[in-house]
């Protein structure tokens, strides 16, 4: 299993730069210059980028130790958290969902600590992850079958430049499964222009350690300015939640070559290997008797046994990319590839209190696997690859510029589910074998183990076109059209769901979505907008979950989002304010049970909201940051709040810089939600606060070019709200997430 999933890697990175190189050679010769890129935190160019979002860093002025500020350029509403605060105040083992949580109208906590699990309970503007689009250089990711994402699978926070929180469906040139609910722009970082080495070291709380190191080639003069930089990094961890470990490795490489003085192609790759104890909450009962952080434990007798709840996940990211600028035209095209392999055991009811031996799974009769002391367990496999293509065209023609550009992408992806016992080498059926093991593409003996074996495969085709008028000085209007279409192909020999069975089906939904937006520059440093603009979510592969999905004739979940806002950045004062209303229609939810459950469109969700941003130089070295939203997600039908999504939110730091000290002190406050639809699980507010301080040695200490010391801290007041839900155990009683308690970390960073 293993071989043939890594034998297929040098395959697909073959064909990439075959594909990118023979698309630069066919480039013409008389590119004229290129104009400058965004500045993504890195010191060297990589192209214009024709992403509207990727190129709003670098019209940024004002306090530069902000958090997050808005931009002068976007259309909607925008955060840009840069590289410099990411650095200095965030957890070195931060996810992207941990940068972006200052940021208006988002809520995201990190369940086993900073970057230490995968996120639980992202959402911005009440829209959960699955409902928005998380994008690494501008190239939309995520799993096919909900479009979720996997916060600890890719990029770490030693190679990320800029996060950008985009809250809106963007444009027609805005592309990913989910413009429902807005993106999350990652933007890995860029090459030094000089040539050297940077070592990472940090300890902290809960066993947290975490190595590093990056060699940066600087500019290559003999190659016409190429630079690029590779880093390694590993990362350990107890975690906060019992027994619940992880273990990570990442690497990643970054090159930029110009081909002449018009092209430049890059090129990014990234493996990130995890072992991880994933923690699935606690019951009340439990947290009351055992304390927020009950886990695992250490009794290979229980199904909570930790290493009975373990996965094992390796994933790739590589991109080839080309941009170049000439005779009016702007070209930028990247050809991709991601994987993502996971292999996954837990106990069949891992916090639930029931004996063991006595949770049968439907359809295995009593003693056809388990004895009456025996573990039951399950075994998941997922393993999925992306091929895509994403290319972006644009010319100046009359009085503006006209933007085309495509997305394709084909996800495939083999999905399997076995009831096994633990306590006997993970068997499965016996009279399948004891080996507990499975092979994608071949099909067990007997099926009466599996809960799901299945191979799902997603098409991705979308297309746009717009222009963009100079309608008088200062004012441009913007208006254009995307083609979506979307195909699911399901092939299983055990569909997952109440019904099971084979299944095979595929059916394809199309979309036309309209925007319109006019941006007006009413002094340099001072702009505003409006924007209209239609954003749709695909279904999820669940809706084929059921015995005829020929039954179900459901649309893609759709808003329509108004929204108007305005940006001043000035040199001391930066302040941003929005307001919102999106209308969400054709809500996908099931009806029935058993064979007669099928998936309908419902009615919808109102979305009403105010967001304010804004940051304040108050001299001698300090700046205030401060922002604030209200916000509003009901269902149409019958005015029920939508789960896990806060009444308010609010942010407010104190940040200084000056010489060669630099902290920190920011609070978070998330309102008042609910965790569940059906009963209206009520959580309480809370209010969080982190803390750093640095200090930068500089070449005062010989052999160092640069050392920088430092502390970060988060939750410093030790809460330990009850958060969120993660669904029920096998009892019905919610599993719990308190907020992880306070955590630390000593940091080093030294350049040589």
């Amino acid at each position: 299993m293993t071989d043939a999933k890594n034998s297929e890697l040098p395959v697909f990175r073959n064909a990439l730069i075959a594909a990118a190189v023979a698309a630069a050679l066919a480039a013409p010769a008389a590119f004229a210059a290129s104009t400058a890129p965004a500045d993504t935190g890195g010191d060297t160019s990589a192209g214009r980028m024709l992403d509207p979002v990727l190129v709003t860093a670098q019209l940024l002025k004002g306090p530069q130790d902000a958090p997050s500020q808005g931009s002068l350029v976007a259309t909607q509403p925008q955060s840009i958290v840069n590289k410099t605060f990411i650095r200095l105040n965030d957890s070195p083992a931060s996810n992207y969902t941990d940068i972006m949580k200052f940021t208006p109208s988002v809520f995201t906590v990190d369940p086993n600590g900073p970057g230490l699990s995968e996120n639980l309970g992202t959402s911005i503007r009440g829209f959960q992850d699955g409902q928005f689009n998380v994008t690494f250089d501008g190239i939309p990711w995520g799993d096919s079958n909900d479009f979720t994402h996997h916060s600890t699978s890719y990029f770490m926070p030693q190679d990320i430049g800029n996060v950008i929180v985009d809250r809106g469906p963007g444009n027609a040139a805005t592309l990913g499964d989910a413009t429902f609910g807005g993106t999350v722009y990652v933007e890995t970082d860029n090459p030094h222009k000089d040539a050297g080495a940077t070592a990472w070291a940090s300890y902290g709380s809960f066993r947290t350690k975490l190595l590093g190191v990056r060699y940066d080639t600087g500019t290559i003069d003999r190659w016409n300015g190429a630079s690029g930089f590779i880093s390694a990094k590993t990362l350990s961890s107890n975690g906060y939640i019992q027994n619940a470990k992880l273990d990570r490795s990442d690497v990643f490489l970054k090159f930029l070559l110009p081909v002449n003085d018009f092209t430049t192609l890059s090129f990014v790759s990234n493996l990130n290997k995890v072992h991880q104890n994933p923690p699935f909450g606690a019951s009340a009962a439990q947290i009351q008797a055992w304390g927020p952080s009950y886990g695992y434990n250490t009794n290979p007798n229980s199904q909570s046994y930790y290493q009975y709840n373990l996965d094992k996940i390796t994933t790739d990211y590589e991109y080839l990319g080309l941009n170049s600028h000439f005779s009016g035209w702007t070209f930028d095209n990247k050809v991709y590839t991601y994987g993502y392999f996971h292999d996954g055991w837990n106990g069949e009811d891992p916090m639930g209190q029931a004996p063991d031996g006595s949770i049968l799974p439907a359809g295995v009769p009593n003693g056809t696997i388990y004895g009456p002391n025996n573990v039951p367990a399950q075994q998941m496999h997922m393993y999925y690859r992306s091929v895509g293509d994403f290319f972006r065209v644009a010319k100046e023609v009359g009085p503006g510029e006209v933007q085309a550009g495509a997305w394709f992408d084909h996800q495939t992806n083999s999905r399997a589910q076995f009831e096994i016992d633990a306590t006997n080498n993970n068997a499965f059926d016996p009279l399948y074998g004891a080996c507990g093991c499975w092979t994608p593409g071949t099909l067990p003996t007997l099926l009466n183990s599996a809960d799901r074996l299945m191979n799902d495969y997603l098409f991705t085709r979308q297309y746009y076109g717009q222009y963009v008028w100079h309608a008088i000085d200062g004012l441009d209007i913007t208006a254009g059209v995307k083609h979506v279409s979307f195909e699911r192909v399901l092939h299983a020999d055990y569909n997952q769901g109440p019904i099971g069975g084979l299944l095979n089906y595929d059916h394809t939904w199309t979309r036309n979505l309209a925007s319109v937006d006019a941006h007006y520059k009413i002094l340099q440093n001072w702009s505003a907008y409006v924007q209209w603009a239609q954003g749709f979510l695909a279904p999820n592969l669940n809706v084929f979950y059921v015995a005829d999905p020929s039954k179900d004739q459901v649309s893609p979940q759709a808003t329509t989002n108004v929204q108007a806002g305005t940006t001043w950045v000035g040199h001391r004062v930066t302040v941003s304010a929005d307001v919102y209303k999106i209308d969400f229609t054709n809500e996908i939810a099931s009806t029935g049970k058993g064979a007669s459950k099928i998936f309908v469109n419902l009615g919808g969700v109102k979305y009403r909201g105010v967001e304010l941003e804004g940051s304040v130089a108050l001299g001698a070295g300090f700046t205030a940051y401060g922002n604030a939203s209200v916000n509003s997600a009901k269902l149409t039908a019958d005015q029920t709040w939508v789960p896990n999504t806060p009444d308010r939110t609010a942010a407010l730091g104190l940040l200084y810089h000056h010489a060669a000290w630099q902290g920190s002190l920011m609070g978070k406050y998330v309102g008042h939600r609910y965790g569940d639809t059906t009963d209206q699980l009520p959580l309480s507010s809370y209010v969080t606060v982190d803390g750093a301080l640095n200090y930068d040695f500089g070449d005062a200490l010989r052999g160092f070019q640069d050392l920088q010391v430092g502390i970060t801290a988060q939750n410093l007041a030790d809460r330990h709200t009850i958060y969120a839900d993660n669904g029920t155990n096998a009892n019905g009683d919610y599993l719990l997430f308190a907020l992880p308690g306070r955590s630390y970390q000593v940091n080093f960073t030294a350049k040589f």
